[in-house]
């Protein structure tokens, strides 16, 4: 059975790209499609590679865009409605064909293409396609996988975990190297997959590898396609995708910095319009973009089951957040504030409580171990206050995070201690750095009180961290500060502040490990890539440990 999905419907303006945000649109788009849409002057052509997603037991998400002629760039509504075949297999070649059918790639949904595949076999490798124009123009072939069957005895479920990746900042090798391993079961994507800020806007200093597309902030359905179309034509992120199923979530930037419910940090009413209008323009161009099936409320709040090994809770900690607390004003701890909303919190607790899995992995996009700044060194707080968002003066939490609605956190660690939840392990990136924590009850007294789950933050594939703030070279002033906020933190096991990369985490019934991985210069695309470190949590111990190597 097959259904074509439909997509739920749904400063500071920044330095001198401003001055030429008008331009950039109109030249931006034919530079972006570049050689590709040449080929759509004879017929279509797929610029923008292939894409899986939420895979099932039975299933899984199938994605694509077509350019039915050149001038129907992304964002621009040209072109006709085309025709699309669709077909997967069970190899390559596609001499075992198992499923195929025909939608329709429509301009009112930017020429994007979704179908939800059913009647697959359980933890089975398939092989996918798309083509147009009765067959002469052909997709790249995508290889997915659906998930073990509900219920069913794993042995072991592994993951690449990705997040915070900004085009203007570097290449995406970390992909490139998830997409070259051949024993992933999916990839979870946690957050900022794109960036909203104007050219110049988020790199440090005037550092621009690459330009964005369009140059200007991007605010309206148009730009929000044409900035999601850009990442989709680097070819290590459509590797990826053509490699391994994703799980996506988002976080802030796929709206605006330090976005809320009503409103974000990045986002003027006055001069950039609605916040709701410009929520609504994201979230449909998110849906049209992703391999991501969107819920009737337009939310990426969901469940993913992988037999009766792991269960994996994926969080939405924008649409319903309150507005992050004032510095200083000491609201945190404020009960009326949520970081989930109520609904979102309630779904998460029973879900949690009755899942029947070994391992509860909890994919969060902001890090919930509580975390104070505190102590480490004034020369270095500054930096750090201005990559992660704390205040310059006063409390130094980061109000964006979990520690900005402890009310949340406490609810939810004490429902896991009070329903006996064991196993949780929560997902995270946004923070730009890697780390290993136990989730304390009560942080003041760790270790002598518990932990009731664990969290493994990955890195981001670009986006600034701690030396690339400074411009200084890795490990010259982080192993202090790493070491401060350690020493303050006693459930932070480790904490990398400067590597860029990814993390796998292998899920046995034994223990759940993360094995962290950087790359050697996020500003070459020829990026190698090396482990660092590994930590795990074993069966029933809620605790963090070093392992001493990753998992092959």
């Amino acid at each position: 059975m097959t259904r074509e999905l439909v997509p739920a419907p749904t400063r500071r303006t920044v330095v001198k790209a401003a001055a030429t945000a008008a331009a950039a649109t109109a030249v931006a788009a034919p530079v972006l499609l570049g050689a590709t849409a040449a080929r759509a002057a004879v017929g279509p052509a797929f610029a923008h590679g292939v894409a899986s997603g939420d895979p099932l037991p039975d299933g899984v998400l199938l994605w694509t865009r077509v350019t039915p002629t050149p001038d129907a760039v992304p964002g621009s509504g040209l072109g006709a409605d085309t025709p699309v075949g669709w077909e997967v297999a069970e190899d390559k070649a596609f001499a075992r064909t198992v499923a195929a059918g025909t939608t329709v790639a429509r301009a009112g949904s930017d020429h994007t293409v979704k179908v939800d595949v059913r009647g697959l076999r359980p933890a089975t490798a398939y092989w996918f396609r798309f083509s147009a124009a009765d067959g002469q123009a052909l997709s790249p072939v995508g290889r997915t996988r659906t998930a073990p069957a509900a219920g069913a005895a794993t042995p072991g479920v592994r993951f690449g975990v990705v997040s915070c990746a900004n085009w203007e900042a570097g290449w995406f090798s970390p992909y490139r190297h998830l997409a070259a391993r051949a024993d992933l079961d999916a990839v979870l994507h946690l957050g900022n997959y794109v960036y909203e800020y104007a050219s110049g806007g988020y790199a440090h200093g005037d550092t621009v590898v690459r330009p964005h597309a369009p140059l200007h902030e991007i605010l309206t359905l148009a730009d929000y396609r044409l900035r999601h179309a850009t990442y989709k034509t680097d070819t290590d992120l459509q590797a990826l995708h053509a490699a391994h199923p994703v799980i996506a979530i988002w976080d802030d930037h796929e709206f605006a910095n330090d976005a809320w419910s009503g409103g974000a940090e990045n986002h003027t009413p006055g001069t950039e319009g609605a916040w709701a209008d410009r929520v609504a323009a994201a979230k449909r161009a998110y849906f049209e973009w992703m391999p991501v099936r969107a819920s009737t409320e337009g939310t990426v709040y969901r469940r993913l089951s992988f037999g009766s090994l792991a269960e994996l809770h994926l969080l939405d900690l924008r649409s319903f957040r309150s507005e992050q607390a004032s510095l200083g004003s000491g609201t945190v701890d404020d009960p009326e504030r949520s970081i989930t909303g109520r609904a979102q919190l309630d779904w998460l607790k029973a879900g949690l409580a009755g899942s029947p899995a070994t391992w509860k992995l909890v994919g969060t996009s902001v890090m919930i171990s509580p975390v104070a700044f505190g102590s480490v060194p004034a020369d270095l707080l500054a930096p750090l206050a201005k990559l992660l968002g704390l205040p310059g003066e006063g409390l130094a939490v980061n109000v964006d995070q979990w520690d900005g609605y402890t009310d949340d956190r406490k609810e939810l660690i004490s429902h896991l201690r009070d329903r006996s939840v064991t196993n949780t392990v929560f997902l995270t990136g946004d923070i730009h750095m890697a780390w290993a924590n136990d989730v304390p009850v009560k942080a003041a007294t760790y270790p002598l009180s518990a932990s009731a789950a664990t969290e493994f933050v990955v890195t981001s594939v670009t986006s600034d961290n701690l030396d690339d703030t400074l411009n200084v070279p890795p490990q010259t002033v982080s192993l202090i500060a790493a070491a401060a906020v350690k020493a303050a933190n006693r459930h932070v096991k480790w904490v990398d502040m400067d590597g860029h990369g990814y993390g796998v985490l292998d899920v046995t019934a034994e223990r759940s490990q993360m094995d962290y991985y950087v790359v050697s210069d996020k500003t070459r695309k020829d990026a190698t890539s090396a482990w660092v470190r590994s930590y795990r949590t074993l069966n029933g111990t809620q605790r963090v440990e070093r392992a001493e190597a990753p998992v092959r």
